[in-house]
């Protein structure tokens, strides 16, 4: 028999730094056996924002799943620029390459609603977009169809 899920709550902690506070004590599980095992899974992975789905059961267990970092993460990184344009439509912050847009997709495509690559890259590049950060060469690479 399947276990009664009480609550899911989503929440994002730097890779392996999460620590007992005020947004776990809400979720209602032991705090410091999530953080031992949180930031055992997320220790390889620097101080990137990991988003975690914590799962708890009425027994008072929980699960949790790691997710990809966000894409405006990776691409401020890709950029090298510390956050997006305030008025996206007017100022550009920074240019991508196609490459860095396609490496982007391929890392967060776990996490996207598709299984294709071009499509993955459509959902980053309209954050990129929607960030002010342009991507060179994307024009030419979607009247081509495919890359």
């Amino acid at each position: 028999m399947a276990k009664e899920i009480v609550k899911k709550a989503k929440l994002q902690f730097p890779a392996g730094q999460a620590k007992p506070g005020p947004a776990l004590a809400g979720v209602g599980i032991n705090m410091p056996e999530f953080t031992k095992a949180f930031n055992d899974k997320t220790k390889d992975r620097g101080s990137e924002p990991v988003p975690v789905l914590i799962t708890v059961y009425k027994d008072k267990s929980f699960d949790f799943k790691i997710f990809t970092s966000p894409a405006s993460y990776k691409l401020t990184q890709a950029a090298n620029v510390k956050k997006g344009s305030a008025i996206p439509n007017k100022t550009k912050v920074a240019t991508i390459t196609l490459a860095q847009l396609k490496e982007i997709a391929e890392y967060k495509l776990p996490d996207l609603n598709t299984t294709n690559i071009e499509s993955a890259m459509k959902q980053i590049y309209g954050t990129a977009k929607q960030m002010g950060i342009l991507v060179e060469g994307y024009d030419e690479w979607l009247k081509k169809g495919t890359n």
